[in-house]
């Protein structure tokens, strides 16, 4: 059963309508997650026009193409986790035979090392993709198109070589890799190198000129597959997504998918609407940000992004390689629900007590001219500025010793907060990242 109601349903199948409709698309599956589940799905058209009118479903396998990046870039994060590599480790450590110097695994995952977009040869004329030695004696043939860091450019072979830095660091191939490590505990059973062979949607090419589509074959990518090789289904990648949006350890660490998350470097110089994390696609649409990847490949084009703040998701399958934006989809999927229909927010629950260290502490202090509430929630101390908008998460504090504190989350991460108390043990000052923090308001140095 869904939890989400009969009228955003209808609304959310009238976008998915539209798509289908204006787009042209044989068929297509849109979904949405939350709360760690599939939550709702609609299939339109035919999911192959050898069975019209018979739409694909939540079940259905698409090429997700380079969604299949998010993948590699999680292992490649967990094998770093491991002490196993470094982020600042470069290709010709991890991989000797590698002749271009310099490129380091973060500017791989965010593509910013400037290597050209595809593999020597030209793959996607002559539809034959190299195995995993042609691919690392093609990469010395190589250009590096770009000047590190300068600009975000796009490359599929970049991508390939971080597969087979997997492979040599784990020991086993690439798949295998990601099968083991993330697949499996997430029992995504039918994402897989290419189609299992369960229901499926086939895919076409339709012509601007007139109705009539053209079947596409399936492709054997060889060691391109780390880039974009796998097929999965909306039930899978929804599974996938709330991941994203709620990691498990067994996975990868809640703090590691936050780094993922940051910006590395911003892709839209115009509108700064899209940028690249380690592995992912960050969009910002409005004053949301959406987490995720698009995938494209001939007769499939997929997409599927999070909103990790709500834990909601949209997923979008289009088999056709002429299909409309699926990052569009899938994020307006996700904003009709978080507008329309969001999830009630959870009650609020008392704490037991108050930590005696902490009950003088409480209150305003202020700090650079401004004021700061200084509250506990849960036993927790947290910390946020009198008036701060509702978006701004207040810093949260750590005790590492007595009236000695690290702030862990929120506004001056990782700085140390210090409490001064006089004879009767009552606190007449703090130090917060060095600042001083007094209970009245005072200038700079006026305290001296």
């Amino acid at each position: 059963m869904t939890d989400i109601s009969a009228g955003t349903q209808t609304a959310l199948t009238r976008i998915v309508s539209e798509r289908q409709t204006k787009g042209r698309v044989p068929g297509v599956v849109g979904a949405v997650a939350r709360a760690g589940k599939l939550a709702w799905s609609q299939g339109l058209g035919s999911a192959d026009l050898g069975s019209p009118g018979v739409p694909p479903t939540a079940d259905s396998q698409f090429l997700i193409a380079s969604q299949s990046k998010t993948l590699t870039a999680v292992a490649i994060m967990a094998l770093r986790d491991e002490g196993k590599l470094s982020l600042d480790d470069t290709v010709e450590k991890l991989i000797p035979e590698s002749k271009h110097e310099g490129i380091t695994v973060r500017q791989m995952l965010s593509h910013a090392s400037g290597m050209q977009r595809e593999p020597v040869g030209d793959v996607w004329d002559l539809m034959k993709f190299p195995d995993r030695e042609e691919l690392v004696s093609g990469w010395n043939e190589a250009e590096r198109v770009g000047k590190p860091h300068h600009r975000v450019h796009y490359s599929n072979l970049v991508f390939s070589m971080l597969g087979e830095i997997v492979a040599r660091i784990d020991g086993r191939p690439w798949y295998d890799a990601i099968k083991a490590r993330i697949l499996d505990p997430l029992e995504m059973r039918r994402t897989t190198v290419g189609m299992d062979g369960g229901p499926a949607a086939t895919g076409y090419y339709v012509p601007p000129y007139s109705d009539v589509p053209v079947q596409e074959k399936l492709l054997d990518l060889g060691a391109l597959n780390a880039c974009g090789g796998l097929a999965s289904t909306a039930q899978d990648l929804a599974k996938w997504a709330m991941f994203v949006a709620d990691p498990v350890d067994e996975v990868l660490s809640k703090d590691t998918v936050d780094e993922m998350c940051q910006v590395q470097l911003m892709a839209d110089m115009e509108r700064w609407q899209l940028a690249f994390g380690l592995g992912f696609m960050l969009m910002r649409l409005g004053d949301r940000v959406f987490v995720g990847h698009d995938g494209g490949m001939p007769g499939h084009i997929t997409s599927t992004f999070v909103h990790r703040p709500s834990g909601t998701a949209g997923i979008a399958l289009f088999n056709s390689t002429s299909s409309p934006a699926p990052s569009a989809l899938a994020t307006d999927l996700v904003i009709k629900v978080l507008e329309d229909d969001p999830l009630p927010a959870d009650p609020w629950m008392p704490g037991d007590a108050v930590p005696a260290e902490l009950e003088g502490v409480l209150g305003t202090w202020f700090s650079e001219g401004r004021p700061f509430i200084f509250s506990v929630k849960s036993g927790i101390l947290e910390a946020a500025g009198l008036g701060a908008p509702a978006h701004l998460k207040p810093a949260v504090f750590a005790r590492i010793s007595e009236d000695t504190y690290r702030t862990v989350s929120g506004r001056e991460a990782g700085e140390l907060l210090r409490i001064t108390r006089d004879t009767t043990g009552t606190p007449t000052k703090l130090h917060w990242a060095t600042y001083l923090c007094t209970r009245q308001p005072l200038a700079f140095g006026e305290h001296l």
